[in-house]
């Protein structure tokens, strides 16, 4: 009975050191800035069977998932905060009963030890969502690694699902930034107006007092089969001053403060992404990153100014940077 008493206690002591390694080796990720969670962020709501697997770490049986035998091209993503995690052409068929795929997109997926010991756990590195684990060394594929992710942890979004996509760009006198982008290829309409302030249906008076909150803004339609949102967030920093601070140019005021309004958080992510970019050139960047909120249409005449006028902008001016 004695020894069967302290085999007991030994396997405890194992387990209870099986997981304090784990959360040590956690602690240590997050603490080298590899889990980078925007305490802000807004998560998506989760039923009950989705919370059980994406923030207790259970697993949906196999071959039930909605996504395993999908071959459709399209992108795969997170379901707590929408991060994109896959690309179709990634995902391959291991006969396993989850989806697989044999990469992942650049940066998306973070590997942690699970507390099995045994396992490498994946989860999603915006949010730290759980996604499966990732097994090497099969002989799948030629990239010899198999992400075994569970259907519930995703949603898929079809290529041919969404082709047009709106972003909103504040960079001075509205103006000269709609001018810009109306003629960019890909386009499919512009138009001005206001965003990020704090009244509702302002009008261009209230906005020119500056204490609305509001920054004039340009809303952009594109058709994302022609251009990106990355070529716009280009077009967006190589047509104003984004290092100016309060203004642009001769138009001083809050309501000409430089600002991208983000739809979603790929989209906020190229922003930060061109943002580094352009501080690692040793530019001092005044650009602020706001969510998305209600668009309010400026005035009639305000609309394609400079194409009525027949004109073009004094202070946006195109100089190539990237």
């Amino acid at each position: 009975m004695f020894k069967i008493i302290q085999i007991g206690k030994y396997l405890r002591r194992k387990c209870k050191e099986q997981y304090l390694l784990f959360l040590m080796t956690f602690s240590v990720l997050s603490a080298c800035g590899q889990v980078k969670i925007d305490k802000t962020m807004k998560f998506n709501d989760l039923t009950p069977d989705e919370q059980e697997v994406i923030l207790n770490k259970a697993t949906e049986k196999p071959f039930i998932g909605k996504y395993v035998t999908n071959k459709e091209p399209g992108t795969y993503i997170c379901k707590r905060c929408n991060a994109p995690l896959y690309r179709s052409s990634d995902k391959f068929d291991s006969s396993c009963g989850w989806p697989s795929f044999d990469d992942e997109i650049k940066d998306a997926v973070l590997r942690i030890p699970d507390a099995d010991g045994r396992r490498t756990e994946i989860v999603c590195a915006t949010c730290g969502a759980h996604l499966g684990h990732v097994f090497e060394g099969e002989g799948f594929t030629a990239k010899n690694t198999r992400h075994c992710v569970n259907s519930i942890s995703m949603n898929f979004i079809s290529e041919k699902a969404k082709t047009v996509d709106t972003a909103y760009f504040a960079s001075g006198c509205f103006w000269g930034t709609e001018y810009h982008f109306m003629k960019a290829a890909g386009v499919r309409s512009t138009a001005v107006g206001y965003m990020g302030g704090h009244t509702e249906n302002p009008t261009y008076k209230e906005v020119c007092t500056g204490t609305t909150g509001h920054a004039e803004t340009t809303e952009v339609i594109f058709d994302q089969t022609k251009t990106s949102f990355e070529n716009l967030v280009k077009l967006f920093f190589e047509t104003h001053d984004f290092t100016q601070i309060g203004g642009q140019g001769s138009d001083i005021g809050d309501q000409y403060r430089s600002v991208i309004f983000y739809t979603s958080l790929s989209q906020k992510q190229t922003a930060e992404k061109y943002i580094r970019v352009l501080t690692d050139k040793g530019y001092k960047v005044a650009t602020k990153l706001q969510p998305a909120g209600e668009f309010w249409d400026a005035e009639d005449y305000h609309q394609q100014y400079y194409e009525k006028k027949n004109g073009t902008p004094y202070c946006h001016i195109y100089r190539k940077i990237f």
